[in-house]
């Protein structure tokens, strides 16, 4: 084995081991920066200023007669676990499904007032289908009468 070679062994597991250290400083450094916590009202409550300016995903109930608008999409409204509540200024465009008494996630964080600033609003919902009780809601025979023509016919 010439010291050529030898040299070049040594260069490239220097350049690997380098290259595994940033990758982990990386991985390892920067994952605590990225990381977005799940609270409810009473432990956003109970961390106190710690929670203030930090990344967090709030869930919970809109509460009943808490909804305001304000100009453009901007809004306030409060989220409860059923034992405490956090008001909350919302600056995203609400989904459809938003309403009273819905449950709810809001990303972002606490302002210096106690007041949940948020940028994401995301409406929880079952992923059940449940087909609608008045049997007047949906006239079967009526939708398949509108669907006539649609398709290419057969004969000709």
């Amino acid at each position: 084995m010439s010291s050529n070679d030898g040299k070049k062994r040594v260069a490239l597991a220097l350049g690997a081991c380098a290259f595994a250290g940033t990758l982990l400083y990386f991985v390892v450094g920067g994952i605590g920066n990225n990381l977005v916590y799940y609270w409810g009202p009473t432990e956003v409550l109970a961390a106190g200023p710690k929670a203030q300016g930090a990344s967090i995903r709030l869930g919970g109930l809109v509460e009943a007669g808490s909804i305001k608008k304000g100009e453009g999409s901007n809004m306030s409204f409060t989220v409860t676990d059923g034992k405490k509540s956090l008001p909350v200024r919302c600056t995203s465009v609400p989904p459809q499904m938003f309403r009273e008494g819905i449950g709810v996630v809001v990303e972002g964080t606490v302002a210096r007032d106690g007041v949940f600033e948020s940028h994401r609003l995301m409406v929880s919902h079952g992923n059940e289908y449940r087909a609608p009780n008045d049997p007047a809601a949906v006239n079967l025979k009526k939708l398949m009468e509108s669907t006539e023509g649609l398709a290419p016919s057969d004969k000709k």
